[in-house]
């Protein structure tokens, strides 16, 4: 799989300013690229982190379920965190500017990588 033109994919939507593929059980980062200083090394370890601790707290609640995506807000950043189902333990992460990125036509172009990683177009 060509990691790096997942990230290229990602990068080209409107207010991208990082993107990454990253291994959520090894926290490993398989590809990434930032137009801003951001070290997408730690970016991947904490974001790993924050996907394992929603799972634990599913299982805790007993919530039959998978997670679509995660979002943070930030002051001037969106981040988002898409497990890449039947991939393994594989995630798509991306940073947004706020100000110029759409959420939802974001969020959709997450969806579309993923449906070309997994061949479902």
């Amino acid at each position: 799989m060509n990691y790096q033109g997942i990230v290229a994919q990602l990068l080209n939507v409107e207010g991208a300013l990082a993107a990454a593929v990253v291994d959520f059980e090894s926290g490993m980062l398989m590809a990434g690229s930032s137009t801003i200083n951001l070290d997408l090394e730690v970016a991947a370890v904490s974001s790993t982190e924050v996907i394992r601790s929603k799972i634990k707290t599913m299982q805790m609640l007993e919530l039959n379920d998978e997670i679509d995506d995660i979002l943070i807000t930030l002051g001037h950043h969106y981040h988002l965190i898409r497990p890449l189902r039947k991939m393994g333990s594989l995630y798509l992460y991306s940073v947004l500017d706020n100000s110029r990125a759409n959420l939802a036509l974001s969020r959709r172009a997450l969806i579309d990588v993923e449906k070309k990683c997994l061949g479902d177009e």
